[in-house]
């Protein structure tokens, strides 16, 4: 460590100016400071006087740094000695780490205690604000910490961010270390939340520290309390898959029923998440099938559509996700030893409606509607084969639509397929739902409300083989060869004529003019592409 000394003997600078005794005093407390930035800030970029700088700078005596020096490589064999000396016991180093900071370091509370008896500072923070008991805390030392809190440490101190010593402890899993924080005054602050308002029983649910949990609780921890983005302690616990931690907020009265998301009450961190994913969601939706049970089992709703989705509906997307770069990500890896589909199974044993439609949902453009949608539905929208088997096993109803018309087999062809290379449901997967559907007698020739049938899917999603199946199954060209509501035939889908892809499916186009000549049926020339045509009173694109 360096001090800066005042002194006359400096060079002047090209300019006249001369370094004034506050220049210097304003350094000597900028311990931990590299001393580039000092140099910087006194001459203000002027790097051809750093060499005068260097002249003012004075050693410390070596004796005085000796002690952190030798705790900084966790060598304490010379401070028996060095302890009567009390300035040599708080002597600092350059970033502000005292011989305590490293006795905590390195875990060796008989020196934190010898150091504390000779004059150690229980309270003093680096350069960068981090004190003692901070670090014993994120440790978990629970022997550390009471010789600190013995010592004057505040139990109830927080650190940037409002993180307070309860959380680093509780964070930490060790019980005893949070016992010794609330026995010195700490559980008046026990649901102190951080900046974004975290309290330290939610960081033991995150971190699955089930005592700590259990002790927090039993100190009156409130488990209602809510971050500011809407989760619990509960809901952490869950995400994370801490089946012993949700066991134990769930013996504590916790509602399995809670949910994220939406605004908090303004005066308060409690209060209903309206619209957000319950409980049961982010249990499946993060692979923990035996926790999401459990959940059910200790009341949840397993037809919560609060986020517009049932638990089934959900799952169609937990097993196959989107494929693309946006939206695209791996299934969740599944906790414990139950898969998805014998999850599935026991949801509908305990309650769970197979046939439950969804209330709400898009309609538009190559996006066809939602709204009275069922999980047998989406599962075929996403060519799942063996989720379709298992539901129609437990009485799905393979024909029931949606609230335009749509049924199971046209959502297994492409029909809602506004991204045909990024959705969930290869060619051949489409292949075998749509073969599989056929086989259970469902409609090929359905039309529904928008005048489209499942060869306008098939071309939606560019699936030439899809549209061979669906002509060798009886596909009347008289129903599908005609426009949709938005003034597309399925060969026009093809050509690009669509919302979300313009690009033409070649292959598709090849296979719908193959159809339709075996049909009897001359396809029509390719149809020119406009230039995005926008007239001047409707301003809108053109399409044939």
């Amino acid at each position: 460590m360096v001090v800066l000394r005042e002194t006359q003997n400096v060079h002047w600078r090209k300019d006249g100016y001369r370094p004034q005794v506050t220049d210097y005093r304003m350094c000597t407390g900028l311990r931990g400071t590299s001393l580039w930035s000092v140099a910087c800030s006194l001459w203000s970029g002027n790097l051809a006087i750093l060499p005068a700088l260097f002249t003012l700078l004075v050693p410390l005596s070596a004796a005085d740094l000796s002690l952190v020096n030798a705790a900084a490589r966790d060598d304490w064999s010379t401070a028996p000695t060095l302890l009567s000396n009390q300035d040599t016991v708080r002597a600092t180093q350059a970033d502000g780490m005292t011989a305590l900071h490293w006795a905590i370091h390195y875990h060796r509370a008989d020196q934190v205690s010898k150091l504390l008896a000779a004059g150690a500072s229980a309270t003093t923070a680096t350069a960068y604000k981090i004190t003692p008991l901070q670090m014993a805390c994120d440790q978990g030392n629970t022997a550390i910490i009471r010789a600190l809190l013995a010592a004057g440490a505040n139990a109830q101190d927080s650190v940037e961010g409002r993180e307070s010593m309860l959380m680093l402890a509780a964070r930490s899993g060790r019980s005893d270390a949070v016992q010794a924080l609330l026995d010195h005054g700490a559980g008046a602050k026990i649901d102190a939340d951080s900046e974004k308002g975290q309290t330290a029983l939610m960081w033991a649910a995150a971190e699955g520290h089930v005592e700590v949990v259990k002790l927090l609780l039993a100190a009156k921890a409130d488990p209602a309390r809510r971050t500011d983005k809407g989760f619990t302690a509960l809901l952490f616990a869950v995400r994370a898959g801490h089946r012993a931690v949700v066991d134990a907020l769930l013996a504590a009265k916790v509602d399995a029923n809670e949910a994220i998301g939406g605004k908090k009450d303004s005066n308060s961190n409690k209060g209903e998440q309206k619209g957000g994913a319950g409980a049961l969601l982010v249990a499946l939706e993060n692979g923990h099938f035996e926790l999401a049970i459990r959940l059910v089992e200790a009341g949840a709703d397993p037809n919560d559509q609060r986020t517009g989705y049932t638990p089934l509906h959900t799952m169609t997307w937990v097993r196959k996700p989107e494929r693309g770069d946006d939206k695209g990500q791996p299934p969740p890896t599944p906790s414990g030893t139950m898969t998805s589909l014998a999850c599935v199974r026991e949801l509908v044993r305990l309650g769970a409606k197979v046939d439950q439609p969804l209330a709400k949902g898009v309609n538009n453009h190559g996006k066809m509607s939602l709204v009275g949608a069922t999980p047998l539905f989406m599962a075929a929208q996403s060519a799942d084969l063996d989720l379709m088997k298992l539901l129609v096993e437990l009485g799905a109803d393979l024909k029931r639509p949606n609230e335009d018309g749509a049924t199971p087999l046209m959502t297994a062809a492409g029909l809602g397929s506004a991204a045909p290379d990024e959705e969930a449901g290869t060619e051949p997967e489409c292949v075998a739902a749509v073969s599989y559907l056929l086989g259970l007698g469902a409609e090929v020739n359905t039309v529904d409300k928008n005048k489209e049938t499942a060869m306008h899917g098939a071309a939606y999603k560019n699936l030439p083989a899809v549209v061979h199946l669906l002509a060798k199954h009886g596909a009347d060209i008289s129903l599908w060869n005609r426009k949709n509501d938005s003034g597309w035939t399925p060969l026009l889908i093809a050509e690009g004529f669509r919302p979300g892809n313009f690009k033409p499916s070649e292959a598709t186009i090849v296979a719908i003019r193959t159809v339709m000549t075996a049909a009897g049926v001359t396809p029509p020339p390719p149809t020119p592409r406009p230039d995005a045509a926008v007239t001047k009173d409707k301003k809108k694109e053109t399409y044939p």
